[in-house]
This record gives C-alpha cells, structure tokens and sequence, in this order.
C-alpha cells in the first residue's frame, strides 16, 4: 500500500480527528496531518499554501456540519483558487441525507462521499483510487 506525504482533515469534532489520525497512523496512511476545525480556517491556510508555492495536502477529508464556514461554502471558495497540483477531497461526513450525496457528486475534485466513521477498510480504499 503507497503511503500519501500529507493528509489534511478538516472538522469540528475532536473525537472524530483524534480517531481518524490515530487509524491513519495505525494504516502508515500518511507521513503529517494538517488539521483544521471549519471550512474557513482551512480555506485560509490551504489558500496560503497554495500561493506560496508549499507543499499541498495529497487528500482532504472535508466535514460538511461545522461552524462558521461548513464544507459546502469551503468548497464553493476554495474551487476558485488556480491550483495546478490536484487535490483529492472526500467529504466525510454523519449525513445520509440524499440531497447531499448528489450536491457532492456535483464538484469535479470531490472524489467520494462516506458516513462516518472512517475504517480502515476506508483509508485503503482511497489509497487504492
């Protein structure tokens, strides 16, 4: 299984980031984490990172509930940043709501949608696309 350089995990919930790193940690899924608690504070940072020419995450794990700015205006922004390096995003999320599933399928960079939790199963999956 390939190891990724950096994942960026992008929620509120702490429970959910302390997990999710530790099973990535657990997997050798990745070398670092970037972690960020709502979709304009991750919006910001990456924005940065991308102008100054710095090392992207390979995958973003997008919550689409938090506060401030939730996944969808994270996305509808971040979309219009010029970025030649492809990022891929799987939004990771507790809705089953229909409506959300097909919103997601509705962006190029978003790859797949999964209810949480994430399983290990899971991160061998987007390893393997």
């Amino acid at each position: 299984m390939k190891k990724i350089d950096i994942a960026c995990i992008i929620d509120d919930d702490p429970i959910f980031v302390f997990g999710t790193k530790r099973i990535m940690q657990l997997a050798n899924f990745c070398e670092s984490f970037l972690v960020f608690h709502n979709g304009k504070e991750a919006y910001d940072k990456l924005k940065a990172i991308i102008i100054n020419k710095e090392k992207l995450p390979d995958i973003i794990l997008l919550d689409l509930n938090m506060p401030i700015w939730d996944g969808w205006q994270f996305l509808d922004e971040f979309i219009k940043i010029p970025n030649k390096n492809p990022i891929t995003i799987y939004i990771i999320t507790s809705s089953v709501d229909p409506a959300d599933v097909e919103k997601a399928k509705s962006y190029d960079l978003v790859s797949n949608y999964i209810v949480k939790p994430i399983t290990m199963e899971g991160l061998k999956n987007m390893l393997a696309e």
